[in-house]
């Protein structure tokens, strides 16, 4: 199996790099480590050189297939380098990216090292200056044994990281042989490049992980007139009482079928769908109608009226009456953020109930604008799907900055989706990202706000009191081994279930905010 998806990896890299990535004349520049007496890598290529043949195609392509992705396998450096990187890729051009991360053969291999890239904008020649990759991020992955995990797609990989329209880029890999889990950190500039361009450093590459290639996410453009959300959803407690109602959907198939689609919600964009978008769209079929942008907000009766008519029949006639359940908010869903639904799995898995929520930070940089939202999480799914080997995007729920709130994998928001989140607690859960690094940044009060309500919805669905704690059993991790019982927060962080820094401290300190604001929301 291990030579076999070597030499898929090798057959892809392969392709990958027989494509056109520059003009004779760049890729020729691009081929020489020339840096500058300044430390500045030498100009390769200006981008306005490129073909019209080559822009069109490029268009052209982007009309059938949102997206692409560039692979190129890192190669040790050979020249000296002051900053003591042993593996990377010299100052090339590429084809226009926005997203990159470093990806291995083996999800069970670490990186112990540094991994720090710098990009040229697309749009104004200039090369940022150093950036930190977050190299530990295979702990957001699905439980050990699972299937997902054994399907020997999976691969090890860096987080994510957004760096906008660009044309170039350069990598250098430092090994931290003995390094242990990061301190919290966001991964920004490190300081201008000091013009150093590597060492043999045989030893060193030899402990890092195999078949290490740098990957470039296109995330494609979104389809004509597509929305990224509505406005800003508005908080609105619940004002009901009542016992905790006992709900346990144990959905195990795709589909949905419930009730009426609310009112008010988005009308759907019209034209072809493929049957994989008529699907991912059908499981909210109970919420919205087919092909819906967006899941509108309900009030709190509204919410509690949809809870009835969900789950009626598992709810007694005082349950049905004053549930505890937060008012539905405003959900982009997956047709709204423009998801190619060919690079996901067909199937949809579910667990039996929902019992806890983690929160994550996607460890991605804060460098975005909120309307740029659905094209990273367009290159998160891609990066997930296709350079990470999962069936779907990790996340149930994805969150940006400005509080808008997006559907993550498929299979529908009521539903009790199986992520690929916390590795060891998947099941039974549901997995809440942040859009941004939270580690010396503190999160926006929209995104905390936006956290709570999803939670007091999503938890209320599924009769889980917020500021209480449950019982999960571990899946297998670096904190809790395989079968383990473990009293967990029922809005718990990413750390709280896994050896890791994430959601990154900043974000961590807010969920006793978000617990006691999604507890008054539910009206409790």
């Amino acid at each position: 199996m291990r030579g076999i998806l070597a030499s898929s990896i090798g057959v892809t890299c392969a392709a990958a790099l027989a494509l056109p990535l520059a003009p004779p004349a760049a890729a020729s520049a691009a081929s020489v480590s020339s840096v500058s007496s300044a430390g500045t890598p030498a100009p390769v290529a200006d981008v306005a050189t490129r073909t019209v043949g080559t822009a069109g195609a490029r268009a052209g392509a982007r009309a059938e297939v949102p997206g692409s992705t560039q692979s190129l396998p890192l190669r040790p450096l050979t020249r000296e380098r002051a900053s003591g990187a042993v593996l990377g890729l010299t100052p090339r051009t590429v084809r226009t990216f926005s997203l990159l991360g470093v990806v291995w053969d083996d999800p069970s291999v670490d990186l112990h090292g540094r991994v720090q890239v710098r990009t040229r904008a697309a749009s104004t020649g200039d090369w940022t200056d150093w950036q930190d990759v977050e190299t530990h991020y295979t702990q957001h992955g699905a439980d050990p044994d699972s299937s997902e995990a054994a399907s020997g797609k999976a691969r090890g990989a860096t987080a994510p990281l957004w760096v906008g329209e660009s044309d170039g880029v350069e990598v250098r890999v430092l090994p931290e042989p003995d390094a242990g889990e990061p301190e919290d950190v966001d991964p920004v500039g490190t300081g201008s490049d000091e013009g150093a361009s590597g060492g043999e450093g045989a030893g060193e590459v030899s402990t890092l992980p195999a078949g290490m290639r740098l990957d470039l996410v296109d995330p494609g453009e979104a389809e004509p007139g597509e929305s990224a959300g509505g406005a800003e959803p508005q908080a609105e407690p619940g004002e009901s009482e009542g016992p905790e109602p006992q709900a346990e959907p144990g959905e195990s198939a795709e589909g949905a079928e419930g009730a009426e689609p609310a009112e008010g919600a988005e009308v759907p964009r019209t034209g072809v769908m493929t049957a994989a978008a008529k699907a991912a769209s059908a499981a909210n079929s109970a919420l919205v109608p087919l092909g819906a942008t967006q899941i509108p907000s309900l009030t709190a009766e509204e919410t509690r009226e949809e809870l009835v008519a969900l789950r009626g029949t598992g709810l007694t006639e005082q349950q049905q009456a004053k549930p505890y359940i937060g008012p539905r908010p405003s959900i982009v869903t997956r047709r709204g953020w423009g998801a190619d639904e060919s690079l996901r799995e067909k199937s949809f898995v579910y667990t039996s109930k929902v019992k806890a929520a983690f929160v994550h930070h996607t460890a991605s940089g804060n460098s975005y604008s909120c309307s740029q939202a659905p094209s990273l999480i367009r290159g998160f799914y891609r990066y997930h799907t296709k350079s990470l080997g999962w069936r779907d995007i990790g996340y149930n729920f994805l969150v940006d900055k400005c509080g808008r709130i997006y559907e993550g994998r498929a299979g529908g928001v009521a539903k009790p989706v199986k992520g690929a989140h916390t590795m060891g607690f998947n099941s039974k859960t549901t997995g809440i990202a942040v859009i941004g690094s939270y580690g010396s940044k503190k999160p926006s009060s929209k995104a905390v706000k936006a956290v709570a309500r999803l939670t007091a919805w999503k938890l209320g669905l599924h009769g889980m009191n917020p500021k209480k704690k449950t019982s999960l059993t571990s899946g297998g991790g670096n904190l809790y081994a395989k079968g383990k019982k473990v009293k967990m927060k029922v809005i718990s962080g990413h750390r709280d279930g896994f050896n890791t820094s994430c959601p990154g401290g900043k974000l961590h300190k807010k969920l006793g905010s978000v617990r006691s604001k999604a507890a008054g929301y539910q009206g409790r």
